[in-house]
């Protein structure tokens, strides 16, 4: 049986010296290596980082001619940086000089990461005594395969060039990504004529890279740090898979949307914590809620205090930003407050990959598409809420028709069922019931062959009325990190028993447009203030029906 812990391995190499200055220590060494399906050996895209043991990073090279590798360096602080390189499935070479090293090896989510540790010993310095070539050869083994079950991956906003997509989407396995080709950070200038735009005519169909990996090149996100020339933060709207270059400025957001609408555009609200975020969800009608955003890397948890504190029905420490579990149960406790107000906003998930410090498709949403993959079907079933978002262990979930026995009088049940698949043993998995974890199942952690771990469940749940249902699920890693996943919600209604909010969340939603509404007037145009009066209006309206 393969053990689950990541492969070490250490070997000495002394490989021939590209050349021999006086300091043989200096020497640079040609390392070359592969990485293979363990099963197959068959070569496999991946994603590499080298690291010296005094901490300096190097990075490789294809060592073919038809090959690709791209360099990634987002580097915050010795403790929060990515700094890897993405490779085609040929050959890599990496010239280092002597020292003792680290090679991790990884593909997106469904194989186990490789952890290979060398030393490079200095090259002979006496003449006619050559080195040994040698090679490195790093096998990644396999713990789950998602395509074979009708699931396929998509990180839904990024900001890579076009260029570098082919090579990265084959390396981090994500199916689909969206990269945000126009780009305004201020309120006057529109998409289509900003300069943080991405140079190039990108067309406006998918783009296939293979029979199972896309991207569409039509994506914008309005990021407004400026309204006109003052510093004045509003927030992010990002709006995937349109047909024509926006030109309207962000303000009114009315043309906007209906843009969007006419184009089949999804829209998605990009942080819970905006200012601005609960003034545009009904203005803008948005579509999608990242469960997982661009705030949890790979690396160390670093971005705190962002935005809006949380409200102090959430319970959380300081603002709600403080570690990354208060950050991902205030994202959640968000969405589930806003879904209990009637907005059926679907689940995503995104990196921001190309500024921040973390893989592309590090969080990832994984959508059903059981007639096989293609772009459009992919995204149809990301708009209907076929999906799961996750940044570790996959979790497939099935819920019947609601059973309703009025004859008996009986409460209206339905049982859960399904099946979780994890790289580590799972923590929790939890039944939630309108935002609240109804059950709480102990997870089996049944050990497979492959290293990897299955926890089946299967739970009935009773409702009292119209109401929406999710499952979730975590597992622990060391230094207090975690990985989770969770579904998108399925809604059952029952005819004269709504489903109502809580007062305590839909007052924090109204207080929070009023503020909008003030820190606003005399700052932006009047057009703009008039959408956020009709935000208003639709916030108290909802908050008539509060319980």
């Amino acid at each position: 049986m393969f053990t689950r812990r990541l492969t070490r391995t250490i070997a000495l190499i002394s490989l021939l010296a590209l050349r021999l200055p006086a300091d043989a220590a200096d020497a640079l060494v040609s390392v070359t290596g592969v990485i293979l399906d363990a099963t197959s050996g068959a070569p496999l895209p991946a994603r590499l980082y080298l690291q010296r043991d005094d901490g300096k990073w190097f990075f490789a090279k294809s060592a073919a001619t038809n090959g690709t590798a791209v360099r990634y360096e987002k580097f915050r602080s010795a403790t929060v940086s990515e700094m890897h390189t993405t490779l085609s499935a040929h050959p890599f070479v990496a010239e280092l000089p002597a020292g003792r090293y680290t090679a991790i090896v990884e593909r997106g989510k469904e194989y186990f990461p490789l952890t290979n540790q060398f030393t490079i010993a200095p090259p002979p310095t006496t003449p006619g005594t050559p080195a040994a070539p040698a090679a490195l050869r790093l096998p990644l083994r396999r713990w789950v395969d998602m395509s074979s079950r009708g699931w396929f991956s998509g990180d839904t906003h990024v900001h890579r060039a076009p260029a570098e997509l082919p090579n990265v989407l084959l390396a981090e396995d994500v199916n689909v990504t969206h990269p945000m080709v126009h780009w305004t950070t201020v309120s006057t200038i529109a998409p289509a004529q900003s300069p943080q735009n991405m140079k190039g005519d990108f067309g406006d169909r998918p783009v296939s890279v293979d029979a199972t990996h896309a991207w569409h090149p039509r994506n914008t996100e309005y990021e407004i740090f400026k309204v006109g020339a003052k510093p004045h933060t509003l927030g992010a709207v990002v709006i995937i898979n349109h047909k024509t270059p926006f030109t309207q400025t962000a303000l009114p957001l009315g043309p906007i949307a209906r843009q969007a609408r006419a184009e089949g555009a999804l829209l998605d609200m990009e942080k819970h914590s905006w200012p601005w975020s609960f003034v545009i969800l009904p203005v803008l009608g948005l579509d999608l809620f990242e469960l997982s955003n661009n705030h949890i890397w790979r690396t160390e948890y670093a971005v705190r205090s962002f935005g809006v504190p949380a409200p102090p029905w959430m319970k959380l420490a300081g603002g709600g930003g403080e570690t990354e579990r208060d950050w991902v149960s205030y994202n959640l406790q968000t969405w589930y407050a806003l879904l209990n107000c009637g907005f059926r906003l679907r689940p995503t998930a995104s990196t921001g990959n190309g500024v921040h410090p973390v893989p592309l498709g590090f969080s990832r949403v994984y959508v059903n598409c059981p007639e096989g993959f293609s772009y459009d079907a992919w995204m149809k079933g990301l708009g209907e809420g076929r999906s799961f978002v996750t940044t570790g262990p996959m979790l497939l979930a099935k819920v019947p028709t609601l059973n309703v026995n009025p004859a008996r009088g009986a409460k209206p049940t339905l049982r859960v069922t399904g099946e979780t698949h994890s790289e580590q043993r799972l923590a929790t998995l939890e039944i939630l019931l309108n935002g609240e974890v109804v059950q709480r199942l102990t997870p089996a952690n049944q050990p497979q062959p492959n290293g990897s771990f299955t926890s089946a469940f299967s739970a009935d749940v009773e409702f009292t009325g119209s109401s929406w249902l999710a499952v979730r699920c975590f597992e622990n890693r060391p230094g207090d990190r975690f990985r989770f996943a969770h579904t998108a919600p399925w809604w059952f209604e029952i005819e004269g028993r709504p489903l109502r909010p809580k007062r305590e969340h839909v007052d924090w939603f109204v207080a929070r447009t009023e503020e909008e509404i003030r820190r606003n007037t005399g700052v932006i145009p009047a057009e703009g203030l008039t959408e956020f009066q009709a935000a208003l209006a639709a916030w108290k309206k909802i908050q008539a029906s509060a319980q």
